[in-house]
């Protein structure tokens, strides 16, 4: 195997798999977020704790987990970027800590979004606030601004380009960008399955 694909392949997982929810909650709150709410440890099941702070915090280092895994592939195995991006989400789905039950990967979807075009991310953010605005349900809006996304990268990319101009949007990148809106949707399966039966709580904005 090749060593730098293995090198990406390690470090990328490892950040990924790092549960940042957990650890905030356990330091701050003394207590495990996964008997907390739908048990997940990602931050809208953190804001169920009633601490917004922590959700932000949570929010910030699993954003910032995928932006750095994907950054550093960027300055050093240019050609393996698309390989960390997606182990590294995996890692959070799958964290070998927890006996592989992650988070559902959209903070660190974000941040690898920022890693590869800021404009996808702002675009990413933008969406996501105006669905939570007229939904007040974060599954709704994370699913819908990830598809926002990838239908803006195939079909529109010359808007992204208009903030990004120095971004290619090269075959590669709207194919990952598909893997993972088909892993936002598997991850949100319960999600989905409670919008049909009208039984998904609401946050508080």
């Amino acid at each position: 195997m090749n060593i730098e694909f293995l090198l990406v392949f390690v470090y990328s997982y490892l950040l990924g798999s790092i549960p940042f929810g957990l650890i905030i909650t356990k330091i701050f709150l003394k207590q495990d977020i996964r008997n907390v709410g739908s048990g997940n440890i990602g931050t809208t099941n953190v804001l169920r704790t009633g601490k917004k702070f922590l959700a932000i915090t949570t929010l910030f280092f699993d954003s910032l987990k995928g932006y750095a895994s994907v950054t550093i592939s960027v300055l050093y195995f240019n050609d393996l970027v698309f390989l960390s991006a997606l182990i590294c989400f995996l890692g959070h789905l799958f964290p070998v800590w927890i006996k592989f039950k992650g988070g559902k990967g959209v903070a660190t979807y974000l941040g690898i979004l920022f890693a590869l075009s800021y404009g996808l991310g702002v675009l990413f953010i933008f969406t996501w606030i105006v669905v939570t605005l007229i939904f007040k349900i974060s599954s709704i809006s994370s699913m819908f601004s990830t598809l926002t996304v990838l239908i803006v990268t195939v079909f529109r990319e010359g808007i992204i380009q208009t903030v990004d101009p120095n971004f290619d949007f090269d075959t590669s990148i709207k194919t990952i960008l598909f893997i993972f809106f088909i892993l936002i949707i598997f991850t949100h399966r319960k999600n989905i399955s409670n919008l049909k039966n009208k039984t998904e709580k609401k946050i508080k904005i």
